[in-house]
């Protein structure tokens, strides 16, 4: 029987992207201790599915974050807890400052004061903001369009900052469309409100929603809608578990885009629902609103 490898401390992970994170670390035989609000998260699934310790608080809670990191030997961070609906972040930008900045940069602080080093980030292609080269690379420039991606590339700064002058190292991966779900079926995705668009077509091809919208027609693209480049949420952890391991082995710090290197637009992706499932359903042109519009 091979020991068991170290301690990680897996933020947001009650929700979709770190669930899965989650499930990959426990296939790596990693110790996991999952820190989740549960405002986004779902408490059976870390309890009863994953079956790890699951501490219910906020990043922002600083006392909190010192009990977990002083009981607990903890030899990483993984972190999820961010609020990510681009529209929200429009119209109640406070909130996400508050969280995905203010908490980050709290967790940072608690993690230095406990001697740990090592952070493995969960940024987003929307630090990019309006791509100038299509496929993006890594040194494209930042310019967020969105208080979304603002929040995370903030982080990404203080990353760096914090890199220089207290020594603790990390890898943030930028990622595109997380899709998808556990090939087995332990977990998926279970949004309230649900705003991506693959799970959306899926319950309009099971009779649950009564039509899908599309959200803009007049993109500069063959079709007419916006085309975005998909990668499994599977493909997701396991990049997250090698960044992990990277810096578990010295690793310096360093950013990674993640996605499939191809796009697929809107009605490319209703069509291959249709034909996968078998199944019709209502499809309704709209116009796009920056409130609702994904990146």
């Amino acid at each position: 029987m091979s020991p068991v490898r170290p301690t990680i401390l897996v933020t947001g992970g009650a929700g979709y992207i770190g669930s899965h994170a989650v499930l990959a670390l426990q296939q790596a035989d990693y110790e996991v201790v999952v820190l989740d609000n549960l405002v986004y998260g779902h408490q059976d699934l870390v309890e009863k599915v994953l079956q790890v310790e699951l501490v219910v608080g906020d990043t922002c809670d600083r006392p909190l974050l010192d009990q977990l990191f002083a009981s607990r030997k903890i030899a990483a961070v993984m972190h999820f807890a961010a609020y990510a609906y681009v529209g929200e972040s429009v119209t109640d930008p406070a909130k996400y400052y508050r969280n995905n900045f203010i908490g980050t940069l709290t967790l940072l602080e608690a993690m230095l004061a406990a001697s740990v080093n090592k952070f493995v980030f969960s940024s987003t292609c929307a630090t990019y903001g309006v791509p100038k080269t299509v496929p993006i690379p890594e040194d494209h420039p930042q310019d967020p369009i969105n208080p979304y991606g603002a929040t995370k590339l903030m982080i990404e700064r203080v990353l760096a900052d914090f890199d220089v002058a207290y020594g603790l190292k990390s890898v943030c991966f930028r990622y595109f469309n997380a899709a998808g779900a556990d090939p087995e079926g332990r977990l998926g995705e279970d949004h309230n409100p649900e705003t991506h668009l693959i799970p959306l077509v899926l319950l309009a091809a099971l009779g649950k929603r009564d039509s899908i919208s599309i959200l803009g027609t007049d993109y500069s693209t063959p079709d007419g809608t916006c085309i975005r480049d998909y990668i499994h949420v599977a493909d997701l952890a396991s990049a997250h578990v090698l960044g992990l391991e990277y810096l578990l082995k010295g690793g310096d710090t360093n950013v990674f885009n993640l996605g499939n290197g191809n796009g697929f637009s809107v009605k490319q992706v209703i069509e291959t629902a249709k034909q996968v499932t078998g199944r019709e359903f209502k499809v309704v042109e709209a116009i796009a609103a920056l409130e609702i519009r994904p990146l």
